[in-house]
């Protein structure tokens, strides 16, 4: 059963709000300032998933699961500005992706879609590149490896016999566009039928009836059956960790792009409003949504800039006369306006990275209240729609 969408708690709290265009252009121009900081520290190394005092270190290989977004940002930048620069820094890594597919180096998770999708598909989208072409297609490939057809889904992480790493997490609606993309190129259906399963099981088990959302679900292996959600890096199975939330924001809108279908448009909807119920006034949400005003706890700004994008896409699909499109649309201008305000790192000159106040994994005390960069990739992707709403998206 899909969840129903609740109605918004408190319109007035997003009503009405001018961003102007020079502020967005400004914090473009910071975040570019950045990127150059961080091409010029990273010598061609890719950086760390976290900060640490908000200082990215550059990694010795491209070994992490989330690689794919430091080429993301430079294609980004390429876009924003056409200086070939960009172009030739993002262009010169993609050589790495290939080797790191063909000879299966850290890829023993479903994370292939962020890997390969900022990184080689925008690579092949905006210059043709055809190793980019390659290696994503080989991720592609690596990725349906891991597809369970008992229970039709893909399996995070793990080996895919171990019946205790039967289960999915909602952050792999976000991988599954790269299946979409495989498709379309190869002209072979069986990534698209795969990707267009995942979607399905996961936003029927992960989306709770409240519109909150499980960060995993566990399967019986040897039915399919769905068995129990569960979180990994959320306060508690039953709350709703704030990253998984803006997962199952714009997740679904991915697969819309491919499959447009009134379910991921109810889905994207539901789990939005929950969202913006349960992030507080100032508009940055702590890291898991069962806090809000007056909390101590920690914020994740890699949230807020995932569901930037969410609501960003999802303003193209309603109607002028839909309530809640001026609702997210205000809602889009007042959380990146927080960002812009209160997360930028331009007052620490040694910090190579963007976003302030984001937040890996507390309950593994990984990365808190510190640098991410899937943040800083996300916060581009914002500024872009924001700047060029006609961008055409790398997933």
């Amino acid at each position: 059963m899909l969840p129903t969408v609740p109605k918004i708690d408190n319109p007035e709290k997003y009503s009405d709000f001018d961003l102007p265009r020079e502020k967005l252009e400004y914090a473009l121009g910071e975040a570019l300032k950045k990127i150059d900081y961080a091409i010029e520290t990273m010598n061609g190394k890719f950086p760390a998933e976290y900060g640490v005092n908000n200082i990215y270190a550059p990694m010795e290989n491209n070994y992490g699961w989330g690689s794919g977004f430091w080429p993301g940002m430079i294609w980004h930048a390429y876009e924003l500005t056409g200086d070939e620069k960009y172009k030739e820094t993002a262009t010169s890594l993609i050589p790495s992706f290939l080797t790191r597919i063909q000879q299966k180096l850290g890829v023993n998770h479903h994370d292939m879609g962020f890997l390969y999708t900022p990184s080689c598909v925008a690579a092949y989208k905006l210059t043709g590149n055809e190793t980019a072409k390659e290696a994503a297609i080989l991720a592609a490939d690596h990725l349906i490896t891991r597809y369970h057809a008992k229970g039709k889904f893909i399996q995070a992480w793990g080996d895919v016999r171990d019946p205790e790493s039967y289960r999915l997490i909602i952050d792999c609606l976000l991988n599954i566009p790269l299946l979409y993309w495989a498709s379309e190129v190869t002209g072979d259906p069986k990534y698209d039928e795969i990707a267009y399963n995942h979607f399905n099981t996961t936003v029927n088990v992960c989306c709770r009836p409240d519109a909150s959302t499980f960060h995993t679900y566990y399967f019986n292996p040897k039915t399919g059956k769905p068995l129990r959600g569960a979180t990994h890096q959320g306060n508690s199975d039953d709350s709703a960790w704030a990253r998984g939330q803006a997962w199952g924001m714009y997740g679904p809108l991915l697969t819309n792009m491919y499959h447009p279908n009134e379910k991921a448009i109810q889905v994207f909807e539901a789990t939005t409003n929950y969202f913006l119920n349960h992030i507080p006034s100032d508009y940055l949400a702590y890291w898991d949504l069962c806090f809000t005003d007056g909390s101590t706890q920690p914020r994740d700004s890699s949230s807020d800039a995932i569901a930037l994008c969410a609501l960003l896409e999802g303003i193209k699909h309603l109607d002028d006369t839909d309530p809640l499109k001026s609702i997210y649309t205000n809602a889009a201008k007042r959380i990146m306006n927080t960002l812009i305000d209160t997360c930028l790192t331009k007052d620490i000159p040694e910090s190579n990275g963007l976003l302030l106040h984001a937040t890996y994994a507390l309950p593994q005390k990984i990365g808190v209240d510190d640098l991410n960069i899937w943040g800083d990739y996300f916060y581009m992707e914002a500024l872009h729609r924001m700047l060029n709403p006609d961008w055409h998206p790398y997933w």
